[in-house]
Protein backbone atom coordinates (compact mmCIF):
# COMPACT_ATOMS: atom_id res chain seq x y z
CA UNK A 1 0.00 0.00 0.00
CA UNK A 2 1.26 3.48 -0.87
CA UNK A 3 2.11 5.58 2.17
CA UNK A 4 0.94 9.06 1.18
CA UNK A 5 2.33 10.50 4.41
CA UNK A 6 5.79 10.01 2.89
CA UNK A 7 4.81 11.35 -0.53
CA UNK A 8 6.35 14.69 -1.46
CA UNK A 9 3.43 17.00 -2.34
CA UNK A 10 5.82 19.58 -3.80
CA UNK A 11 7.17 17.26 -6.49
CA UNK A 12 6.22 17.61 -10.13
CA UNK A 13 2.93 15.99 -11.13
CA UNK A 14 3.73 12.56 -12.56
CA UNK A 15 1.48 11.71 -15.53
CA UNK A 16 1.97 8.01 -14.74
CA UNK A 17 0.20 8.52 -11.43
CA UNK A 18 -3.49 9.16 -10.83
CA UNK A 19 -5.62 12.27 -10.21
CA UNK A 20 -3.62 15.26 -8.88
CA UNK A 21 -0.46 13.23 -9.54
CA UNK A 22 -1.10 10.99 -6.53
CA UNK A 23 0.40 7.47 -6.60
CA UNK A 24 -2.86 5.89 -5.51
CA UNK A 25 -4.99 2.94 -6.53
CA UNK A 26 -8.62 2.19 -5.83
CA UNK A 27 -7.84 -0.10 -2.89
CA UNK A 28 -5.78 2.39 -0.89
CA UNK A 29 -7.81 5.52 -1.71
CA UNK A 30 -10.40 6.76 0.77
CA UNK A 31 -12.27 8.58 -2.01
CA UNK A 32 -13.00 7.18 -5.45
CA UNK A 33 -13.99 9.49 -8.31
CA UNK A 34 -16.24 7.89 -10.93
CA UNK A 35 -16.13 9.69 -14.30
CA UNK A 36 -19.36 9.66 -16.33
CA UNK A 37 -18.67 10.56 -20.00
CA UNK A 38 -22.30 11.25 -20.90
CA UNK A 39 -24.00 14.24 -22.58
CA UNK A 40 -26.88 12.84 -24.57
CA UNK A 41 -29.52 15.48 -23.79
CA UNK A 42 -27.47 18.68 -23.72
CA UNK A 43 -29.54 21.35 -25.41
CA UNK A 44 -26.89 23.89 -26.46
CA UNK A 45 -23.14 23.16 -26.60
CA UNK A 46 -21.67 19.66 -26.26
CA UNK A 47 -18.20 18.63 -25.08
CA UNK A 48 -18.65 17.83 -21.40
CA UNK A 49 -18.56 14.06 -21.98
CA UNK A 50 -14.82 14.39 -22.48
CA UNK A 51 -14.27 16.68 -19.50
CA UNK A 52 -13.11 13.94 -17.09
CA UNK A 53 -10.06 13.21 -19.21
CA UNK A 54 -9.28 16.92 -19.58
CA UNK A 55 -9.66 17.49 -15.83
CA UNK A 56 -7.40 14.51 -15.08
CA UNK A 57 -4.68 16.04 -17.24
CA UNK A 58 -5.13 19.51 -15.72
CA UNK A 59 -5.12 18.10 -12.19
CA UNK A 60 -1.38 17.48 -12.42
CA UNK A 61 -0.91 21.25 -12.12
CA UNK A 62 -2.92 21.55 -8.89
CA UNK A 63 -0.83 22.20 -5.78
CA UNK A 64 -1.81 19.84 -2.98
CA UNK A 65 -1.69 22.37 -0.18
CA UNK A 66 -5.08 23.61 0.95
CA UNK A 67 -4.60 25.88 4.01
CA UNK A 68 -8.06 24.99 5.34
CA UNK A 69 -7.57 21.23 4.94
CA UNK A 70 -3.81 20.75 4.51
CA UNK A 71 -3.66 16.98 5.04
CA UNK A 72 -6.91 15.91 3.38
CA UNK A 73 -5.18 14.60 0.24
CA UNK A 74 -3.25 12.11 2.40
CA UNK A 75 -6.44 10.09 2.74
CA UNK A 76 -6.00 9.20 -0.92
CA UNK A 77 -8.03 10.18 -3.98
CA UNK A 78 -8.36 7.88 -6.97
CA UNK A 79 -10.13 8.44 -10.28
CA UNK A 80 -11.26 5.53 -12.39
CA UNK A 81 -10.74 5.50 -16.14
CA UNK A 82 -13.75 6.57 -18.18
CA UNK A 83 -15.79 3.63 -19.37
CA UNK A 84 -15.42 3.65 -23.15
CA UNK A 85 -18.74 1.81 -23.61
CA UNK A 86 -20.57 4.63 -21.84
CA UNK A 87 -18.78 7.24 -23.96
CA UNK A 88 -19.57 5.39 -27.20
CA UNK A 89 -23.21 5.02 -26.19
CA UNK A 90 -23.32 8.73 -25.35
CA UNK A 91 -21.78 9.70 -28.69
CA UNK A 92 -24.29 7.60 -30.63
CA UNK A 93 -27.35 8.76 -28.71
CA UNK A 94 -26.15 12.37 -28.78
CA UNK A 95 -26.29 12.34 -32.59
CA UNK A 96 -29.79 10.87 -32.41
CA UNK A 97 -30.87 13.49 -29.86
CA UNK A 98 -29.50 16.32 -32.02
CA UNK A 99 -31.66 15.21 -34.94
CA UNK A 100 -34.68 14.96 -32.66
CA UNK A 101 -34.10 18.39 -31.05
CA UNK A 102 -33.72 19.98 -34.49
CA UNK A 103 -36.94 18.29 -35.63
CA UNK A 104 -39.10 19.46 -32.71
CA UNK A 105 -37.55 22.96 -32.75
CA UNK A 106 -39.19 23.46 -36.14
CA UNK A 107 -42.59 22.61 -34.69
CA UNK A 108 -42.86 19.21 -36.35
CA UNK A 109 -45.22 16.52 -35.02
CA UNK A 110 -43.22 13.69 -33.45
CA UNK A 111 -46.15 11.28 -33.46
CA UNK A 112 -46.37 11.60 -37.23
CA UNK A 113 -42.75 10.53 -37.77
CA UNK A 114 -41.90 6.90 -37.05
CA UNK A 115 -38.15 7.54 -37.06
CA UNK A 116 -38.44 10.34 -34.50
CA UNK A 117 -40.65 8.21 -32.27
CA UNK A 118 -37.97 5.50 -32.38
CA UNK A 119 -35.25 8.07 -31.65
CA UNK A 120 -37.07 9.44 -28.62
CA UNK A 121 -37.60 5.92 -27.30
CA UNK A 122 -33.90 5.06 -27.72
CA UNK A 123 -32.73 8.23 -25.97
CA UNK A 124 -35.08 7.66 -23.03
CA UNK A 125 -33.98 4.03 -22.77
CA UNK A 126 -30.37 5.25 -22.80
CA UNK A 127 -31.05 7.59 -19.89
CA UNK A 128 -32.62 4.75 -17.92
CA UNK A 129 -29.62 2.54 -18.68
CA UNK A 130 -27.18 5.23 -17.55
CA UNK A 131 -29.04 5.79 -14.27
CA UNK A 132 -28.95 2.07 -13.46
CA UNK A 133 -25.26 1.84 -14.39
CA UNK A 134 -24.32 4.76 -12.14
CA UNK A 135 -26.44 3.34 -9.32
CA UNK A 136 -24.70 -0.06 -9.49
CA UNK A 137 -21.20 1.43 -9.72
CA UNK A 138 -21.65 3.76 -6.78
CA UNK A 139 -23.65 1.33 -4.64
CA UNK A 140 -20.78 -1.17 -4.70
CA UNK A 141 -18.27 1.50 -3.69
CA UNK A 142 -20.47 2.74 -0.86
CA UNK A 143 -20.85 -0.84 0.39
CA UNK A 144 -17.04 -1.00 0.49
CA UNK A 145 -17.13 2.08 2.75
CA UNK A 146 -15.56 4.27 0.09
CA UNK A 147 -16.36 7.94 -0.24
CA UNK A 148 -17.52 8.68 -3.78
CA UNK A 149 -17.38 11.68 -6.06
CA UNK A 150 -19.02 11.76 -9.48
CA UNK A 151 -17.42 13.64 -12.38
CA UNK A 152 -19.58 14.37 -15.44
CA UNK A 153 -20.57 14.68 -18.12
CA UNK A 154 -23.81 16.61 -18.14
CA UNK A 155 -26.03 17.20 -15.12
CA UNK A 156 -28.29 14.22 -15.81
CA UNK A 157 -25.52 11.87 -14.62
CA UNK A 158 -25.82 11.82 -10.79
CA UNK A 159 -29.39 10.50 -10.32
CA UNK A 160 -28.32 6.89 -9.84
CA UNK A 161 -25.68 7.95 -7.33
CA UNK A 162 -28.20 10.05 -5.42
CA UNK A 163 -30.39 6.94 -5.12
CA UNK A 164 -27.46 4.90 -3.80
CA UNK A 165 -26.64 7.68 -1.32
CA UNK A 166 -30.26 7.70 -0.13
CA UNK A 167 -30.18 3.94 0.51
CA UNK A 168 -27.00 4.24 2.56
CA UNK A 169 -27.71 7.43 4.52
CA UNK A 170 -31.48 7.80 4.72
CA UNK A 171 -32.72 11.38 4.93
CA UNK A 172 -30.45 14.01 3.35
CA UNK A 173 -30.43 17.33 1.53
CA UNK A 174 -28.91 18.49 -1.74
CA UNK A 175 -27.00 21.74 -2.01
CA UNK A 176 -27.13 22.63 -5.71
CA UNK A 177 -24.76 25.23 -7.15
CA UNK A 178 -26.18 26.05 -10.57
CA UNK A 179 -27.26 28.75 -13.01
CA UNK A 180 -30.41 26.72 -13.70
CA UNK A 181 -33.17 25.16 -11.60
CA UNK A 182 -33.10 21.84 -13.51
CA UNK A 183 -36.71 21.30 -12.44
CA UNK A 184 -38.25 20.68 -15.86
CA UNK A 185 -40.53 17.69 -16.36
CA UNK A 186 -39.37 15.56 -19.35
CA UNK A 187 -37.64 18.50 -21.05
CA UNK A 188 -37.83 18.26 -24.87
CA UNK A 189 -39.50 14.89 -24.38
CA UNK A 190 -36.45 13.39 -22.66
CA UNK A 191 -37.35 11.74 -19.36
CA UNK A 192 -33.82 12.04 -17.96
CA UNK A 193 -32.69 15.36 -19.36
CA UNK A 194 -29.89 17.40 -17.84
CA UNK A 195 -32.61 20.04 -17.31
CA UNK A 196 -34.70 17.58 -15.24
CA UNK A 197 -32.16 16.18 -12.78
CA UNK A 198 -33.61 17.85 -9.68
CA UNK A 199 -37.22 17.26 -10.74
CA UNK A 200 -36.41 13.55 -11.07
CA UNK A 201 -34.48 13.44 -7.79
CA UNK A 202 -37.39 15.01 -5.90
CA UNK A 203 -39.87 12.67 -7.60
CA UNK A 204 -37.93 9.42 -7.30
CA UNK A 205 -36.00 9.77 -4.01
CA UNK A 206 -38.30 10.04 -0.99
CA UNK A 207 -35.31 10.32 1.35
CA UNK A 208 -34.46 13.67 -0.26
CA UNK A 209 -35.73 15.99 2.46
CA UNK A 210 -34.71 19.31 0.99
CA UNK A 211 -33.18 20.84 -2.11
CA UNK A 212 -31.40 24.16 -1.61
CA UNK A 213 -30.44 25.84 -4.88
CA UNK A 214 -27.89 28.66 -4.95
CA UNK A 215 -27.03 30.98 -7.84
CA UNK A 216 -29.96 30.23 -10.16
CA UNK A 217 -30.42 32.91 -12.82
CA UNK A 218 -31.99 31.23 -15.85
CA UNK A 219 -35.33 29.43 -15.43
CA UNK A 220 -38.81 29.03 -16.85
CA UNK A 221 -42.17 30.06 -15.44
CA UNK A 222 -43.06 26.41 -14.82
CA UNK A 223 -39.92 26.02 -12.72
CA UNK A 224 -40.68 29.24 -10.85
CA UNK A 225 -44.13 27.91 -9.96
CA UNK A 226 -42.71 24.52 -9.02
CA UNK A 227 -40.31 26.16 -6.57
CA UNK A 228 -43.05 28.28 -5.02
CA UNK A 229 -45.47 25.36 -4.75
CA UNK A 230 -42.94 23.03 -3.12
CA UNK A 231 -41.59 25.25 -0.37
CA UNK A 232 -39.93 24.36 1.99
CA UNK A 233 -38.81 21.12 0.34
CA UNK A 234 -37.26 23.38 -2.30
CA UNK A 235 -35.55 26.62 -1.30
CA UNK A 236 -33.99 28.63 -4.11
CA UNK A 237 -31.53 31.48 -3.67
CA UNK A 238 -31.77 33.22 -7.02
CA UNK A 239 -28.65 35.03 -8.18
CA UNK A 240 -30.52 38.34 -8.53
CA UNK A 241 -31.90 38.12 -4.99
CA UNK A 242 -28.44 37.37 -3.61
CA UNK A 243 -26.98 40.34 -5.46
CA UNK A 244 -29.84 42.64 -4.40
CA UNK A 245 -29.34 41.71 -0.76
CA UNK A 246 -25.63 42.46 -1.05
CA UNK A 247 -26.29 45.76 -2.83
CA UNK A 248 -28.53 46.73 0.06
CA UNK A 249 -25.92 46.03 2.71
CA UNK A 250 -26.06 42.35 3.64
CA UNK A 251 -22.77 40.50 3.67
CA UNK A 252 -22.10 37.20 1.92
CA UNK A 253 -21.39 35.81 5.39
CA UNK A 254 -24.94 36.60 6.52
CA UNK A 255 -26.48 35.04 3.44
CA UNK A 256 -24.28 31.93 3.70
CA UNK A 257 -25.19 31.40 7.34
CA UNK A 258 -28.85 31.51 6.32
CA UNK A 259 -28.24 28.99 3.53
CA UNK A 260 -26.42 26.61 5.88
CA UNK A 261 -29.25 26.86 8.42
CA UNK A 262 -31.68 25.57 5.79
CA UNK A 263 -29.68 22.37 5.16
CA UNK A 264 -30.38 19.04 6.90
CA UNK A 265 -27.56 17.42 8.85
CA UNK A 266 -26.45 15.31 5.85
CA UNK A 267 -25.64 17.18 2.65
CA UNK A 268 -24.94 16.05 -0.90
CA UNK A 269 -23.30 18.73 -3.06
CA UNK A 270 -24.37 18.89 -6.71
CA UNK A 271 -22.06 21.38 -8.45
CA UNK A 272 -22.93 22.43 -11.98
CA UNK A 273 -19.93 24.50 -12.96
CA UNK A 274 -22.15 26.99 -14.81
CA UNK A 275 -23.08 28.28 -11.36
CA UNK A 276 -19.77 30.15 -11.58
CA UNK A 277 -19.18 33.35 -13.50
CA UNK A 278 -18.86 32.24 -17.16
CA UNK A 279 -15.39 33.77 -17.37
CA UNK A 280 -14.41 30.70 -15.31
CA UNK A 281 -16.28 28.20 -17.48
CA UNK A 282 -16.66 29.73 -20.98
CA UNK A 283 -17.16 26.36 -22.66
CA UNK A 284 -19.79 24.98 -20.33
CA UNK A 285 -22.91 23.76 -22.11
CA UNK A 286 -25.21 26.68 -21.25
CA UNK A 287 -23.26 29.67 -19.86
CA UNK A 288 -25.28 32.45 -18.23
CA UNK A 289 -24.10 35.96 -17.21
CA UNK A 290 -23.74 36.48 -13.47
CA UNK A 291 -22.70 33.75 -11.05
CA UNK A 292 -20.02 33.25 -8.44
CA UNK A 293 -16.29 33.46 -8.03
CA UNK A 294 -14.83 30.14 -6.87
CA UNK A 295 -13.90 31.59 -3.47
CA UNK A 296 -17.50 32.58 -2.80
CA UNK A 297 -18.63 28.99 -3.26
CA UNK A 298 -15.66 27.63 -1.30
CA UNK A 299 -16.59 29.96 1.55
CA UNK A 300 -20.07 28.43 1.56
CA UNK A 301 -18.52 24.96 1.69
CA UNK A 302 -16.32 25.96 4.63
CA UNK A 303 -19.34 27.22 6.53
CA UNK A 304 -21.11 23.91 5.92
CA UNK A 305 -18.30 22.15 7.78
CA UNK A 306 -18.18 24.77 10.52
CA UNK A 307 -21.95 24.47 10.87
CA UNK A 308 -21.65 20.79 11.74
CA UNK A 309 -23.09 19.44 8.48
CA UNK A 310 -21.81 16.11 7.18
CA UNK A 311 -20.97 16.02 3.48
CA UNK A 312 -21.97 12.58 2.19
CA UNK A 313 -21.10 12.87 -1.50
CA UNK A 314 -20.78 15.17 -4.48
CA UNK A 315 -21.04 15.47 -8.21
CA UNK A 316 -19.24 17.97 -10.44
CA UNK A 317 -20.60 18.36 -13.93
CA UNK A 318 -20.96 20.46 -17.10
CA UNK A 319 -17.27 21.36 -17.41
CA UNK A 320 -16.69 22.19 -21.06
CA UNK A 321 -13.76 21.31 -23.30
CA UNK A 322 -12.43 24.20 -25.38
CA UNK A 323 -9.38 25.17 -27.40
CA UNK A 324 -7.43 25.87 -24.20
CA UNK A 325 -7.22 24.04 -20.87
CA UNK A 326 -8.85 26.89 -18.95
CA UNK A 327 -12.16 25.14 -18.24
CA UNK A 328 -10.36 21.97 -17.17
CA UNK A 329 -7.99 23.94 -14.91
CA UNK A 330 -10.91 25.53 -13.10
CA UNK A 331 -12.71 22.20 -12.97
CA UNK A 332 -9.66 20.46 -11.50
CA UNK A 333 -9.41 23.02 -8.70
CA UNK A 334 -13.10 22.77 -7.90
CA UNK A 335 -12.75 18.98 -7.87
CA UNK A 336 -9.79 19.18 -5.48
CA UNK A 337 -11.77 21.36 -3.06
CA UNK A 338 -14.73 18.97 -3.19
CA UNK A 339 -12.47 15.97 -2.54
CA UNK A 340 -10.83 17.69 0.42
CA UNK A 341 -14.20 18.69 1.78
CA UNK A 342 -15.68 15.19 1.54
CA UNK A 343 -12.81 13.38 3.27
CA UNK A 344 -12.48 16.06 5.95
CA UNK A 345 -16.17 15.87 6.73
CA UNK A 346 -15.87 12.09 7.17
CA UNK A 347 -12.60 11.93 9.09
Amino acid sequence: MVDLFNYDPNSIGNPNNNIFGLPTNEDNARLVIVPIPWEVTVSYTAGTARAPEAILKASLQVDLYDPEMPDAWKKGFYMRSSDRRILMKSDYLRKEAELYIDYISRGEDVAANQFMCKTLKEVNEGGHYLNNWVYEQTKILLEQDKLVGLLGGDHSTPLGYMKAIAEKHGGFGILQIDAHCDLRDTYEGFNYSHASIMFNALKEIPQLERLVQVGVRDFGSDEWNYVKNNHPRIITYFDKDIKDRQFEGESWKMIVEEIVSKMPSKVFISFDIDGLDPKLCPNTGTPVPGGFETEQVFYLFSKLLQGGKTIIGFDLNETGVGETDWDANVGARVLFKLCNLLVTSNS
